[in-house]
């Protein structure tokens, strides 16, 4: 079976909507993909502020910001696909929506970003809400990521997302995912205090001088002895890790060259966990922080004892992966094939995931 679908990711290091159009074929239980256009829509700066605000907002403003992000990206992917030309080309849509709560062990997480608002603005089948199921099974309803990794990337045995939060996973027969820390969000609070929007290549991190006396607090937080699996919401970098990193009132260079090293050493700690028998291996390296040379010198240099080898691929995998997996996933849904695997998320059973809203007249 053959498909064409839309991928969406909106993540939490806000640097924009990521959209992908892909091609996703399934032969015989085998799939492959090729991803035909793909962009970065950047958020504008009221965009970044309202999304940032949201879980501030009373629930009468919060659903509206609900509809009128969907509302927003349906008109974002229109814009997509006439610079592509790909009209009536466009199967499906699978959006991950932009998460704001995330409250598991509640049973609750959120996603704004309205699918039906979505369909409705841009003629074509969405489906959305792709958590919530795994999380009214008792599962993290994250990451929801791995699906698409275990029947897009098999030949890696480890996987490595390097987002607003990194978080890895180890493929294999006893899959296991789960959120490490998180990563690119701090750092670009960090560096937006000097006027950046980023880091670029870590160069000002590279700069900076090792604190230990900061790192053994970072590494003493309570989240990383937690057994998985296991998830992070946003705020943990936000309203935890970022104070802590404010108190030891460090420059803004030490800051970034501390928590860099305090990322690579729980990548390192986390997959030392995982890699039984040590023997040669490959992680697969995607996400944002890919870019981020200094911060990929430090993981190389955590995974080197345990003979991991870290694989940067071609861009577009760099800053697409995730979109494009939310395109699978949303095939997945169309096919009523399980979407989320509960070994990764510890939900009672693995789940089809997704609410489904028809844009298309029947």
């Amino acid at each position: 079976m053959f498909y064409r679908a839309i991928g969406l990711m909106s993540g939490s290091s806000l640097d924009g909507l990521d959209i992908v159009f892909a091609e996703y074929e399934e032969y015989g239980g085998k799939w492959q993909y090729n991803i035909l256009a793909a962009d970065c829509y950047a958020y504008s700066e009221q965009w970044m502020n309202r999304l940032q605000a949201a879980i501030h907002l009373n629930a009468y403003d919060y659903m509206l910001l609900h509809t009128d992000f969907g509302r927003y990206i349906g008109e974002q992917v229109n814009q997509f696909i006439q610079a592509h030309e790909l009209e009536h080309k466009v199967q499906l849509i699978g959006s991950h929506g932009h998460t704001t709560f995330h409250v598991p062990h509640l049973g609750m997480t959120g996603q704004i970003g309205d699918g039906a608002t979505i369909a409705a603005v841009t003629g074509i089948n969405v489906v959305s809400d792709l958590r919530a199921m795994d999380v009214a099974l008792g599962g993290q309803g994250a990451p929801i990521v791995p699906m698409g990794e275990k029947l897009l990337l098999a030949q890696y045995p480890f996987l490595l997302n390097l987002g607003g939060i990194a978080n890895i996973s180890r493929q294999g027969e006893n899959y296991v995912a789960f959120d490490v820390c998180p990563a690119n969000r701090v750092l670009n609070m960090l560096v937006n205090q000097l006027g950046h929007a980023y880091d670029d290549g870590g160069k000002i991190a590279a700069s900076g001088q090792l604190n230990t006396a900061l790192l053994t607090k970072l590494n003493a937080l309570d989240y990383y002895q937690q057994p998985f699996p296991k998830s992070l919401a946003n705020d943990y970098g936000t309203d935890i890790v970022f104070p802590l990193i404010q108190s030891a009132g460090l420059s803004i260079p030490d800051a970034l060259r501390t928590y860099t090293e305090h990322i690579a050493l729980q990548l390192g700690y986390s997959i030392a966990g995982l890699h039984v028998g040590n023997q040669p291996a490959q992680l697969l390296a995607t996400g944002g922080g890919a870019h981020n040379h200094f911060l990929i010198q430090r993981i190389k240099a955590a995974l080197s004892p345990l003979q991991i080898e870290v694989v940067v691929p071609d861009v577009k995998l760099i800053n697409y992966k995730e979109a494009l997996v939310m395109g699978l996933l949303a095939v997945l849904r169309w096919r009523e094939e399980n979407t989320v695997l509960h070994t990764v998320t510890g939900a009672t059973r693995s789940s089809i995931g997704g609410a489904v809203w028809m844009g298309q007249e029947a």
